[in-house]
C-alpha cells in the first residue's frame, strides 16, 4: 500500500510539471518584478520557500526582481534605539536620524538574509538599492513627512545588465535625490515604479491577505481597474488595501502588463500564479486573460 501511494505521488508530480509547461513556455523571458513582504519575511521556513519559488523562476527563463520592505524591523530597531518616531496622517515623519536606521535595516538586515536565502537555493542573488547607479530618483513626497519620497525618474539599465548575467536583483526600496539625499520609498510604490520602468510581464504583491475581496467577503479572483475603483468608490476596498491596488493601477498605466495581488504566506504563492491554471490571489489586468481561472 505504502508502494503504491508513492507511486501515487510521483504520478501527480509528473502531470503537474506536466501541465505547467505551457506556463513555462509562455513566461520564458518574462520580467516578473516581486513584492515581497508582511509575515512571510520573519519566518525561516517561509522565507526559504519564497526564495526556492524565486530560483526555479530564473532557473526556467523567468527574470525575477525582488523588491522587499522591512518596516517592522525599522521598527524594532527604533525601539532599541530609543528614537521616537512622530507621525502625520498616519504616515511616519523620516528624518535624518529615523532615514540612518531605515536605511541600515532596508539595505544591510533584511536585503541580505533576502539575499543569502535564495544564495542558499542556488540562486545568484545580489542585494542593491533604488540609490545604486541612481536608479531611483525621488522627489519628497511631502515636506511635513521629512526624507519620505516618490519616485519620479527610474532607469531600469542597472536590472537588465544583472538579468543579463544571470543574476536575481534584490531592491531595497530607497531611493536618490537630486540634491544627495536619500528617500525612504514605500516598498509597493518601490515595486510598481520599478515594474513601470521595466514593462514587466506581472507585477506580484505579496501581502498577508489573500486577495481583493468583494463585499461578501469573497476573493475576486479577476479586476479591471474601472472596476477596482468602482469597489474604492463605494468602501469595498477600504485600509491597507487601497494604496496596494492604487500601486496596482500606476503601474498598468505605466506599462505593467497585469498585477496581482496575493498572500505571500500561502505555500508555493509566486509558482501557482505563474504555471498554474488556477492563479492565485486577484488579478487586475485590462483586457482579462483570454479564459478565466478555475476556481
Amino acid at each position: 500500500m505504502k508502494k503504491q501511494n508513492m507511486n501515487r505521488d510521483w504520478i501527480a508530480t509528473a502531470r503537474t510539471l506536466s501541465e505547467a509547461l505551457p506556463y513555462l513556455q509562455r513566461y520564458t523571458g518574462a520580467t516578473v518584478v516581486i513584492k515581497f513582504g508582511g509575515h512571510a519575511m520573519g519566518d525561516a521556513e517561509q522565507m526559504a520557500s519564497f526564495a526556492r519559488d524565486i530560483v526555479l523562476m530564473n532557473q526556467v527563463g523567468v527574470h525575477p526582481v525582488v523588491v522587499h520592505g522591512g518596516g517592522p524591523m525599522i521598527n524594532d530597531l527604533l525601539k532599541k534605539l530609543e528614537i521616537k518616531s512622530e507621525f502625520v496622517k498616519g504616515k511616519r515623519v523620516t528624518d535624518e536620524a529615523t532615514m540612518e536606521v531605515v536605511e541600515m535595516v532596508l539595505s544591510g538586515l533584511v536585503n541580505k538574509r533576502i539575499v543569502q536565502a535564495i544564495n542558499n537555493q542556488g540562486g545568484r542573488a545580489v542585494g542593491i538599492s533604488g540609490k545604486d547607479a541612481n536608479m531611483m530618483v525621488c522627489d519628497p513626497v511631502d515636506p511635513a513627512l521629512g526624507l519620505v519620497g516618490q519616485p519620479v525618474e527610474v532607469s531600469p539599465e542597472l536590472i537588465h545588465q544583472m538579468h543579463a548575467h544571470k543574476i536575481i536583483p534584490v531592491v531595497a526600496p530607497l531611493g536618490a535625490g537630486r540634491d544627495g539625499e536619500t528617500f525612504n520609498v514605500n516598498g509597493d510604490t518601490a515595486a510598481g515604479a520599478i515594474a513601470a520602468a521595466l514593462k514587466a510581464d506581472r507585477l506580484l504583491l505579496l501581502t498577508d491577505v489573500e486577495g481583493v475581496k468583494d463585499s461578501s467577503g469573497a476573493v475576486v479572483t479577476q479586476l479591471s481597474p474601472d472596476q477596482v475603483r468602482e469597489l474604492t468608490d463605494s468602501g469595498v476596498i477600504a485600509g491597507g488595501m487601497i494604496p496596494k491596488t492604487e500601486t496596482a493601477l500606476e503601474a498598468i498605466a505605466g506599462g505593467v502588463r497585469a498585477v496581482v495581488i496575493l498572500d505571500g504566506r500561502a505555500p508555493n504563492a509566486c509558482l501557482l500564479e505563474l504555471f498554474t491554471d488556477h492563479g492565485a490571489g486577484s488579478l487586475i489586468r485590462v483586457p482579462f486573460e483570454e479564459k478565466p481561472r478555475k476556481m
